[in-house]
């Protein structure tokens, strides 16, 4: 039950190759990983897997947003994190063969590519420098939830930064006026910050009119990260 109602696309080498995980790696030793790659597109708002699935692959997106997320103990939704482009999931599940813990779904049209759990494993006993970059990444997404952890008891405008700042982490990509992030839907902002929509909502124009940041359709524009920093207390 993983691949839920997708449409199998021609497969592009070059856009999974280009990810973080995979640089430095020798040629030959990716393509032979990527043998049974299955690339597939997903519309917007589908579940790709669900907590508690039983699952044999690991997931690159190769273009596109999808969010992982959970429920607390009264049932809420709690959105764990913001994946995109060049990022990985799933590969907890393959590590230790148990069965998935969190929900992802696709916030925009996404395209993933699934890789079986066996070749993954493969790649990283034959390869360090993949059993690194692997170690690289939960480390840094270690580090991010300890932070957020560690501010859920300060104000309003602390978490929203914070959030922000969250988000050019991971998926920031640098433009000529700034930092450029994915403008999500307050409700997700909301999530992942643990405050209401309509204090995001309050907060977010807030920072706007301060100049810290900059909002279109699509992207929030940081223009000085130390600065939208420096707001947090």
């Amino acid at each position: 039950m993983e691949d839920r109602y997708s449409v199998q696309t021609p497969a592009n080498p070059w856009m999974i190759t280009s990810a973080p995980f995979f640089q430095g790696l020798p040629e030959t030793v990716v393509e032979l990983a990527l043998t049974h790659l299955v690339t597939r597109t997903h519309p917007a708002n589908q579940v790709i897997l669900l907590e508690n699935d039983w699952g044999g692959s690991v997931y690159f997106i190769m273009d596109g947003w999808v969010k992982i997320r959970t429920y607390n103990l009264e049932g809420k939704e709690v959105t764990l994190n913001i994946l995109g482009k060049g990022e990985l999931f799933g590969e907890m599940a393959a590590l230790d063969e148990v069965p998935r813990s969190t929900d992802v779904i696709t916030l925009t049209a996404t395209v993933i590519g699934s890789m079986p759990s066996q070749d993954f494993v493969k790649l990283l006993q034959t390869e360090p420098l993949a059993g690194m970059r692997l170690a690289q990444l939960m480390a840094r997404r270690l580090r991010q939830v300890n932070r957020r952890l560690r501010l859920r008891e300060s104000d309003s405008q602390s978490r929203v930064a914070d959030t922000l700042l969250f988000l050019a982490e991971g998926q920031g990509k640098k433009a000529q006026t700034g930092t450029e992030i994915p403008n999500l839907p307050h409700r997700e902002l909301s999530s992942l910050s643990g405050l209401a929509r309509e204090t995001v909502t309050r907060v977010l124009t807030r920072l706007e009119k301060k100049g810290l940041i900059r909002r279109d359709q699509d992207i929030i524009c940081i223009p000085d990260l130390s600065a939208l920093e420096r707001m947090i207390v």
